[in-house]
Parts: structure tokens; C-alpha cells; sequence
């Protein structure tokens, strides 16, 4: 896996000062947030764009190689190809095509209900 965005949303830095209040172990952390990133990635592999139109055997989509993986205290989601951040985030020579960001975006009551969910039973 190459190439992962870092999941640093406002919501996320909230939801650490609220956990201070509560007696919840950092592990307990890692496994709720990574839940939520699970259902982030399920949300981002449902959708129809980008999809390229090649359809050669070997060949895996964008869209399908969206995964996280814990670095430390943190979850991060991401890509398995190297050209992901170029399409959500544009080049020089081609425009952006987001698809992870508008996902959270419009999407993020659910991921952080189930985000407290897992926290707090």
C-alpha cells in the first residue's frame, strides 16, 4: 500500500478531547476509528466514479485498492496505486477528481456514529 492520505478532519481532533473525559484506552481508539475508516472505505468503493474503462485480466481499479492501515495512533486511508492522490487531488497537467473527500464529507455523521458506537457500546 503507497501513498495513503492522512484522515486529519476537525471532527477527528473533537472526538480526542471528548475522549479524555472518559476512561477509554488508546487501542480501544485504534479499533473504533478503524471501523469507522472501514465503513469510509465500503462508501468509497461503491461508487462510480472514477472507474477506468480498461477491463483487462490483472488489472485492479482505483477505486477498488482504497483501503487504511494504522500508523501508530493513527488510521490512515488511502490507495494501493501510486496515481490516487493525482486523481482526487488534480495535477498540473489534470484536473481533480475527488472521490474520498466528498465521501467523509457527506457521509461523516454516520462514520463518526459508528466511530461511538464502538466506543461506548
Amino acid at each position: 500500500m503507497s501513498d495513503f492520505i492522512d484522515a486529519n478532519f476537525n471532527g477527528l481532533d473533537q472526538l480526542s478531547k471528548m475522549l479524555k473525559k472518559y476512561e477509554v484506552t488508546e487501542e480501544d481508539t485504534i479499533h473504533a476509528l478503524e471501523a469507522g475508516a472501514r465503513e469510509l472505505i465500503d462508501d468509497v468503493r461503491k461508487l462510480p466514479q472514477p472507474r477506468s474503462q480498461i477491463r483487462a485480466a490483472g488489472y485492479t481499479h482505483l477505486l477498488d485498492t482504497v483501503t487504511y492501515k494504522r500508523n501508530r495512533k493513527e488510521i490512515e486511508v488511502g490507495w494501493g496505486k501510486v496515481y490516487g492522490p493525482a486523481v482526487e487531488y488534480g495535477t498540473r497537467k489534470r484536473k481533480s477528481r475527488p472521490h474520498i473527500r466528498p465521501t467523509f464529507k457527506s457521509n461523516q455523521k454516520k462514520y463518526y456514529d459508528t466511530i461511538e458506537k464502538n466506543l461506548f457500546g
